[in-house]
Protein backbone atom coordinates (compact mmCIF):
# COMPACT_ATOMS: atom_id res chain seq x y z
CA UNK A 1 0.00 0.00 0.00
CA UNK A 2 1.12 3.38 -1.06
CA UNK A 3 0.20 6.21 1.13
CA UNK A 4 1.11 10.11 1.05
CA UNK A 5 1.03 12.72 4.20
CA UNK A 6 0.50 15.98 4.02
CA UNK A 7 2.87 17.96 6.13
CA UNK A 8 6.23 17.32 7.42
CA UNK A 9 6.20 18.66 10.52
CA UNK A 10 6.16 17.44 14.22
CA UNK A 11 3.02 14.86 13.81
CA UNK A 12 3.99 14.61 9.74
CA UNK A 13 7.38 14.17 10.70
CA UNK A 14 6.45 11.99 12.89
CA UNK A 15 4.23 9.69 11.40
CA UNK A 16 6.78 9.09 8.31
CA UNK A 17 9.77 8.07 11.45
CA UNK A 18 6.85 5.72 13.47
CA UNK A 19 5.95 4.20 9.51
CA UNK A 20 9.82 3.54 8.58
CA UNK A 21 11.02 2.57 12.04
CA UNK A 22 8.52 -0.11 12.85
CA UNK A 23 8.41 -1.28 9.52
CA UNK A 24 8.30 -4.40 10.00
CA UNK A 25 5.98 -4.96 12.85
CA UNK A 26 3.38 -2.29 11.28
CA UNK A 27 3.33 -4.86 7.50
CA UNK A 28 2.22 -7.84 10.20
CA UNK A 29 -0.09 -5.61 11.53
CA UNK A 30 -1.40 -4.45 8.52
CA UNK A 31 -1.10 -7.61 6.22
CA UNK A 32 1.05 -5.81 3.60
CA UNK A 33 4.16 -3.14 3.55
CA UNK A 34 3.14 0.07 3.74
CA UNK A 35 5.17 2.38 1.64
CA UNK A 36 5.47 6.50 2.05
CA UNK A 37 5.34 7.75 -1.84
CA UNK A 38 4.65 11.31 -1.15
CA UNK A 39 4.78 14.12 1.81
CA UNK A 40 3.54 17.26 1.20
CA UNK A 41 6.10 20.16 2.09
CA UNK A 42 5.55 23.71 1.81
CA UNK A 43 9.14 24.85 0.96
CA UNK A 44 11.87 22.48 -0.45
CA UNK A 45 13.93 20.91 2.02
CA UNK A 46 16.68 19.33 -0.01
CA UNK A 47 18.58 18.24 3.15
CA UNK A 48 15.54 16.53 4.75
CA UNK A 49 15.55 12.89 5.85
CA UNK A 50 12.73 12.27 3.44
CA UNK A 51 13.88 14.65 0.44
CA UNK A 52 13.61 12.12 -1.63
CA UNK A 53 9.73 11.23 -1.34
CA UNK A 54 9.04 15.64 -0.51
CA UNK A 55 6.68 17.00 -3.01
CA UNK A 56 5.14 21.27 -2.95
CA UNK A 57 2.24 20.11 -5.84
CA UNK A 58 -0.27 18.46 -4.16
CA UNK A 59 -1.51 17.35 -7.20
CA UNK A 60 1.32 15.63 -6.99
CA UNK A 61 -0.58 12.86 -4.54
CA UNK A 62 -4.18 13.68 -5.85
CA UNK A 63 -3.65 12.65 -9.04
CA UNK A 64 -1.01 9.35 -8.26
CA UNK A 65 -3.29 6.66 -8.51
CA UNK A 66 -1.18 4.03 -6.69
CA UNK A 67 -1.65 5.94 -3.66
CA UNK A 68 -4.38 4.56 -1.04
CA UNK A 69 -4.26 6.38 1.47
CA UNK A 70 -3.71 10.32 2.44
CA UNK A 71 -2.54 11.16 6.06
CA UNK A 72 -3.94 14.73 6.80
CA UNK A 73 -1.12 16.07 9.29
CA UNK A 74 -1.16 19.47 8.46
CA UNK A 75 -3.85 21.26 10.90
CA UNK A 76 -5.68 24.43 10.66
CA UNK A 77 -8.81 24.48 8.29
CA UNK A 78 -7.32 25.10 5.14
CA UNK A 79 -5.98 23.90 3.13
CA UNK A 80 -6.37 20.84 4.71
CA UNK A 81 -10.18 21.21 4.15
CA UNK A 82 -9.96 21.41 0.54
CA UNK A 83 -7.06 18.94 0.27
CA UNK A 84 -8.73 16.05 2.24
CA UNK A 85 -11.93 16.61 0.27
CA UNK A 86 -10.62 15.78 -2.95
CA UNK A 87 -8.77 13.21 -1.36
CA UNK A 88 -12.06 11.73 -0.28
CA UNK A 89 -13.80 12.75 -3.51
CA UNK A 90 -11.15 11.02 -5.55
CA UNK A 91 -11.82 7.63 -3.75
CA UNK A 92 -8.38 7.96 -1.29
CA UNK A 93 -8.82 7.04 2.45
CA UNK A 94 -7.82 9.54 4.53
CA UNK A 95 -6.60 9.74 8.15
CA UNK A 96 -5.94 12.91 10.83
CA UNK A 97 -4.98 14.34 13.54
CA UNK A 98 -6.55 17.62 12.28
CA UNK A 99 -9.04 18.15 15.23
CA UNK A 100 -10.00 21.93 13.89
CA UNK A 101 -11.37 19.80 10.76
CA UNK A 102 -12.72 17.12 12.05
CA UNK A 103 -14.97 19.17 14.87
CA UNK A 104 -16.10 21.96 12.22
CA UNK A 105 -16.17 19.83 8.90
CA UNK A 106 -16.33 15.87 10.01
CA UNK A 107 -19.68 15.50 9.69
CA UNK A 108 -19.57 16.46 6.00
CA UNK A 109 -16.16 14.49 5.42
CA UNK A 110 -17.85 11.51 7.12
CA UNK A 111 -20.40 11.28 4.46
CA UNK A 112 -18.32 12.19 1.83
CA UNK A 113 -16.35 8.86 2.76
CA UNK A 114 -19.40 6.99 3.34
CA UNK A 115 -20.31 7.85 -0.04
CA UNK A 116 -17.24 6.96 -1.80
CA UNK A 117 -16.70 3.72 0.32
CA UNK A 118 -13.32 5.19 1.90
CA UNK A 119 -12.11 5.48 5.59
CA UNK A 120 -12.43 8.98 7.06
CA UNK A 121 -10.67 8.36 10.65
CA UNK A 122 -9.42 10.45 13.02
CA UNK A 123 -8.23 8.35 16.05
CA UNK A 124 -5.01 11.46 16.41
CA UNK A 125 -7.52 14.25 16.42
CA UNK A 126 -8.88 14.00 20.19
CA UNK A 127 -6.75 12.06 22.13
CA UNK A 128 -3.39 12.33 20.56
CA UNK A 129 -2.07 8.68 21.51
CA UNK A 130 -4.69 7.79 24.20
CA UNK A 131 -6.91 5.42 22.27
CA UNK A 132 -10.74 6.86 22.37
CA UNK A 133 -12.74 6.63 19.21
CA UNK A 134 -12.27 2.67 19.05
CA UNK A 135 -13.47 2.50 22.39
CA UNK A 136 -16.23 4.42 22.10
CA UNK A 137 -17.39 2.90 18.49
CA UNK A 138 -16.44 -0.82 19.25
CA UNK A 139 -15.40 -1.55 22.62
CA UNK A 140 -18.15 0.51 24.17
CA UNK A 141 -20.80 0.15 21.84
CA UNK A 142 -23.17 -1.62 23.72
CA UNK A 143 -23.89 1.07 26.06
CA UNK A 144 -26.07 4.20 25.93
CA UNK A 145 -23.32 7.02 26.85
CA UNK A 146 -24.42 9.76 29.37
CA UNK A 147 -21.30 11.68 29.96
CA UNK A 148 -17.90 12.05 28.78
CA UNK A 149 -15.30 14.68 29.86
CA UNK A 150 -11.70 14.70 30.98
CA UNK A 151 -8.08 16.38 30.81
CA UNK A 152 -7.87 16.86 26.71
CA UNK A 153 -5.37 19.75 26.38
CA UNK A 154 -1.30 18.64 28.06
CA UNK A 155 -0.51 21.96 27.80
CA UNK A 156 -3.02 23.23 30.54
CA UNK A 157 -2.49 20.24 32.56
CA UNK A 158 1.42 21.48 32.90
CA UNK A 159 0.93 24.98 33.74
CA UNK A 160 -1.90 23.69 36.38
CA UNK A 161 0.01 21.00 38.38
CA UNK A 162 3.24 23.70 38.39
CA UNK A 163 0.68 25.80 40.03
CA UNK A 164 -1.28 23.13 42.22
CA UNK A 165 2.15 21.44 42.74
CA UNK A 166 5.21 24.43 43.22
CA UNK A 167 3.24 27.57 43.70
CA UNK A 168 3.96 29.15 40.80
CA UNK A 169 2.19 31.87 38.82
CA UNK A 170 -0.08 30.98 35.98
CA UNK A 171 2.38 33.66 33.99
CA UNK A 172 6.05 31.74 35.32
CA UNK A 173 4.45 28.55 34.31
CA UNK A 174 3.11 29.23 30.87
CA UNK A 175 6.98 30.50 30.22
CA UNK A 176 8.03 27.53 31.35
CA UNK A 177 5.91 25.10 29.18
CA UNK A 178 6.87 27.35 26.34
CA UNK A 179 10.45 27.18 27.11
CA UNK A 180 10.09 23.13 27.12
CA UNK A 181 8.38 23.04 23.72
CA UNK A 182 4.75 22.03 25.95
CA UNK A 183 3.44 25.48 24.52
CA UNK A 184 3.20 27.40 21.72
CA UNK A 185 4.40 31.35 21.12
CA UNK A 186 1.15 32.10 21.08
CA UNK A 187 -0.48 29.46 23.46
CA UNK A 188 -4.39 31.04 23.33
CA UNK A 189 -5.63 27.94 21.57
CA UNK A 190 -4.54 26.42 24.41
CA UNK A 191 -4.65 28.26 27.60
CA UNK A 192 -7.99 29.65 26.18
CA UNK A 193 -9.56 26.41 26.19
CA UNK A 194 -10.03 26.48 22.48
CA UNK A 195 -8.62 23.27 21.99
CA UNK A 196 -10.15 21.14 24.81
CA UNK A 197 -13.50 22.84 23.20
CA UNK A 198 -12.51 21.09 19.45
CA UNK A 199 -11.89 18.12 21.37
CA UNK A 200 -14.97 17.78 23.13
CA UNK A 201 -17.02 19.06 20.57
CA UNK A 202 -15.86 15.84 18.14
CA UNK A 203 -16.67 13.40 21.45
CA UNK A 204 -20.03 14.97 21.73
CA UNK A 205 -20.86 13.88 18.12
CA UNK A 206 -19.35 10.73 18.51
CA UNK A 207 -21.13 9.72 21.57
CA UNK A 208 -24.27 11.41 20.98
CA UNK A 209 -24.85 10.59 17.31
CA UNK A 210 -25.52 14.48 16.43
CA UNK A 211 -23.44 17.50 15.81
CA UNK A 212 -22.16 19.73 18.25
CA UNK A 213 -19.98 22.56 16.70
CA UNK A 214 -17.03 24.19 18.74
CA UNK A 215 -19.17 27.43 18.66
CA UNK A 216 -21.89 25.63 20.73
CA UNK A 217 -19.61 24.70 23.54
CA UNK A 218 -19.40 27.33 26.18
CA UNK A 219 -15.18 27.80 27.11
CA UNK A 220 -13.47 29.28 29.09
CA UNK A 221 -9.46 28.91 29.81
CA UNK A 222 -7.11 29.39 32.86
CA UNK A 223 -5.63 32.48 32.18
CA UNK A 224 -7.66 33.50 34.95
CA UNK A 225 -7.05 31.17 37.96
CA UNK A 226 -5.57 33.17 40.62
CA UNK A 227 -2.77 31.29 43.59
CA UNK A 228 -5.69 32.53 45.90
CA UNK A 229 -8.35 29.97 43.66
CA UNK A 230 -5.66 27.16 44.20
CA UNK A 231 -5.30 27.62 47.71
CA UNK A 232 -9.51 27.71 48.79
CA UNK A 233 -9.83 24.34 46.34
CA UNK A 234 -6.53 22.48 48.24
CA UNK A 235 -8.57 24.12 52.09
CA UNK A 236 -11.14 22.51 50.65
CA UNK A 237 -10.01 19.12 49.48
CA UNK A 238 -9.76 19.78 45.33
CA UNK A 239 -7.56 20.26 43.13
CA UNK A 240 -8.10 22.77 40.15
CA UNK A 241 -8.45 21.52 36.45
CA UNK A 242 -9.77 22.13 32.92
CA UNK A 243 -11.95 19.78 32.13
CA UNK A 244 -14.29 19.60 29.05
CA UNK A 245 -17.04 17.99 29.65
CA UNK A 246 -20.14 16.82 27.40
CA UNK A 247 -23.43 15.27 28.57
CA UNK A 248 -26.53 14.40 27.90
CA UNK A 249 -29.39 16.68 29.69
CA UNK A 250 -32.77 16.11 28.23
CA UNK A 251 -34.62 13.91 26.00
CA UNK A 252 -33.13 16.13 22.89
CA UNK A 253 -30.48 17.87 24.69
CA UNK A 254 -26.31 17.74 25.00
CA UNK A 255 -24.51 20.21 27.21
CA UNK A 256 -20.97 20.59 25.97
CA UNK A 257 -18.13 23.26 28.29
CA UNK A 258 -14.77 23.95 28.43
CA UNK A 259 -14.09 25.78 32.31
CA UNK A 260 -11.96 25.06 35.20
CA UNK A 261 -13.28 22.85 37.53
CA UNK A 262 -12.62 21.62 41.00
CA UNK A 263 -11.78 18.07 41.26
CA UNK A 264 -12.10 15.87 44.36
CA UNK A 265 -8.22 14.60 45.44
CA UNK A 266 -9.44 10.82 45.52
CA UNK A 267 -10.98 11.22 42.57
CA UNK A 268 -8.48 9.81 39.36
CA UNK A 269 -8.38 12.75 37.27
CA UNK A 270 -7.16 14.70 40.42
CA UNK A 271 -3.74 12.68 39.47
CA UNK A 272 -3.85 13.51 36.09
CA UNK A 273 -0.73 15.69 36.34
CA UNK A 274 1.84 17.03 33.72
CA UNK A 275 1.34 17.01 30.46
CA UNK A 276 -0.99 14.03 30.53
CA UNK A 277 -3.97 13.95 29.69
CA UNK A 278 -7.79 11.64 30.42
CA UNK A 279 -10.86 11.18 29.22
CA UNK A 280 -14.07 9.32 31.30
CA UNK A 281 -16.62 7.75 29.68
CA UNK A 282 -20.20 6.95 31.69
CA UNK A 283 -22.11 4.14 29.99
CA UNK A 284 -25.29 2.62 31.29
CA UNK A 285 -23.57 -1.07 30.98
CA UNK A 286 -19.96 -0.45 31.98
CA UNK A 287 -20.45 2.22 34.23
CA UNK A 288 -17.03 4.47 34.32
CA UNK A 289 -13.90 4.09 32.00
CA UNK A 290 -10.85 6.01 32.22
CA UNK A 291 -8.40 6.39 29.37
CA UNK A 292 -5.26 8.01 30.35
CA UNK A 293 -2.13 8.53 28.84
CA UNK A 294 0.55 10.92 26.58
CA UNK A 295 -2.19 13.07 25.00
CA UNK A 296 0.00 15.23 22.61
CA UNK A 297 4.15 15.23 21.04
CA UNK A 298 5.05 13.88 17.70
CA UNK A 299 5.07 10.26 18.56
CA UNK A 300 2.67 9.57 20.52
CA UNK A 301 0.27 11.28 17.82
CA UNK A 302 2.01 9.61 15.54
CA UNK A 303 1.05 6.20 16.67
CA UNK A 304 -2.76 6.88 16.73
CA UNK A 305 -2.00 8.45 13.13
CA UNK A 306 -0.36 4.77 11.79
CA UNK A 307 -3.06 2.74 13.88
CA UNK A 308 -5.81 3.96 11.99
CA UNK A 309 -3.16 3.72 8.63
CA UNK A 310 -3.02 0.03 9.44
CA UNK A 311 -6.69 0.21 9.81
CA UNK A 312 -7.37 1.11 7.00
CA UNK A 313 -4.75 -1.23 4.91
CA UNK A 314 -6.15 -3.88 6.87
CA UNK A 315 -10.03 -3.26 5.38
CA UNK A 316 -9.31 -1.59 2.17
CA UNK A 317 -13.57 -1.94 1.77
CA UNK A 318 -15.04 -0.58 5.15
CA UNK A 319 -18.17 -1.91 6.43
CA UNK A 320 -18.40 0.19 9.11
CA UNK A 321 -18.25 4.03 8.78
CA UNK A 322 -18.13 6.65 11.58
CA UNK A 323 -20.38 9.94 11.01
CA UNK A 324 -22.95 11.35 12.95
CA UNK A 325 -26.76 13.48 12.27
CA UNK A 326 -27.27 17.00 11.83
CA UNK A 327 -28.46 18.77 15.53
CA UNK A 328 -31.79 21.12 15.96
CA UNK A 329 -31.43 24.55 16.65
CA UNK A 330 -31.72 24.23 20.59
CA UNK A 331 -30.01 21.02 21.03
CA UNK A 332 -26.75 22.29 22.57
CA UNK A 333 -28.11 23.37 26.07
CA UNK A 334 -26.87 26.23 27.81
CA UNK A 335 -23.66 25.10 30.20
CA UNK A 336 -25.17 28.28 32.94
CA UNK A 337 -27.83 26.75 33.14
CA UNK A 338 -26.49 23.01 34.73
CA UNK A 339 -27.35 22.56 38.26
CA UNK A 340 -24.16 21.93 40.23
CA UNK A 341 -22.61 22.83 43.25
CA UNK A 342 -19.83 25.57 43.26
CA UNK A 343 -16.51 26.87 45.10
CA UNK A 344 -17.15 30.69 45.34
CA UNK A 345 -14.82 33.27 46.30
CA UNK A 346 -16.64 37.06 47.80
CA UNK A 347 -15.76 39.90 49.52
CA UNK A 348 -16.90 40.91 53.11
CA UNK A 349 -20.59 41.12 52.15
CA UNK A 350 -21.39 38.26 55.37
CA UNK A 351 -25.41 39.25 55.33
CA UNK A 352 -25.59 39.30 51.87
CA UNK A 353 -24.31 35.56 51.59
CA UNK A 354 -26.41 34.59 54.07
CA UNK A 355 -30.18 36.37 51.97
CA UNK A 356 -28.54 34.74 48.59
CA UNK A 357 -27.65 31.14 49.82
CA UNK A 358 -28.94 28.10 51.82
CA UNK A 359 -26.89 25.53 52.88
CA UNK A 360 -23.46 26.49 52.30
CA UNK A 361 -19.77 25.74 53.51
CA UNK A 362 -17.71 28.14 54.36
CA UNK A 363 -13.82 27.25 54.27
CA UNK A 364 -11.05 28.10 56.17
CA UNK A 365 -7.67 28.65 54.89
CA UNK A 366 -5.00 29.86 56.57
CA UNK A 367 -3.55 33.02 55.43
CA UNK A 368 -7.43 34.05 54.25
CA UNK A 369 -7.68 37.73 53.54
CA UNK A 370 -9.82 39.46 56.02
CA UNK A 371 -11.97 41.17 53.37
CA UNK A 372 -13.58 37.99 51.68
CA UNK A 373 -15.25 34.55 52.26
CA UNK A 374 -15.03 31.39 50.27
CA UNK A 375 -17.51 28.78 50.63
CA UNK A 376 -19.04 25.70 48.95
CA UNK A 377 -22.96 26.26 47.17
CA UNK A 378 -25.43 23.54 47.60
CA UNK A 379 -27.54 22.38 43.93
CA UNK A 380 -27.35 25.92 41.99
CA UNK A 381 -27.18 26.90 38.68
CA UNK A 382 -23.68 29.43 37.63
CA UNK A 383 -26.62 31.66 35.85
CA UNK A 384 -28.34 32.20 39.02
CA UNK A 385 -24.81 32.80 40.94
CA UNK A 386 -24.14 35.56 38.18
CA UNK A 387 -27.40 37.60 38.88
CA UNK A 388 -26.40 37.81 42.48
CA UNK A 389 -22.42 38.78 41.67
CA UNK A 390 -22.88 42.15 42.50
CA UNK A 391 -24.71 42.06 45.62
CA UNK A 392 -22.00 39.28 46.85
CA UNK A 393 -19.16 41.23 45.01
CA UNK A 394 -18.17 37.57 43.05
CA UNK A 395 -14.83 37.42 42.94
CA UNK A 396 -14.53 33.73 41.59
CA UNK A 397 -16.46 31.01 41.02
CA UNK A 398 -15.61 27.24 40.21
CA UNK A 399 -18.24 24.54 39.47
CA UNK A 400 -17.63 21.26 41.40
CA UNK A 401 -16.74 17.79 39.32
CA UNK A 402 -19.21 15.34 40.38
Amino acid sequence: MKIAILGVGVVGGGTAEVLVKNKERIARSAGEEIEIKHILCRRPRPSHPFARVLTQNFEDILKDESVGIVAECMGGLEPAYSYVKSALAAGKSVVTSNKELVSERGRELCALAREKGVHFKFEAAVGGGIPVIRPINKCLAANEISQVSGILNGTTNYILTEMINFGKSFETALKEAQEKGYAESDPTADVEGIDAARKISILADLCFNKEVLPKYVRTEGISKISPEDIDYARAAGYRVKLIARAMRTGANSVTAFVEPQLVAKTHPLASINGVQNAVLIRGDAVGEVLLAGPGAGAYPTASAVVADIIDAVAEPNPKIFLGWWPSEPGYAADADELSSKFLIRVGPRLKEIGENFSNIRFINKSGARADEYAFITGYTTKKEIMEKAEAIELRAIYRLFE
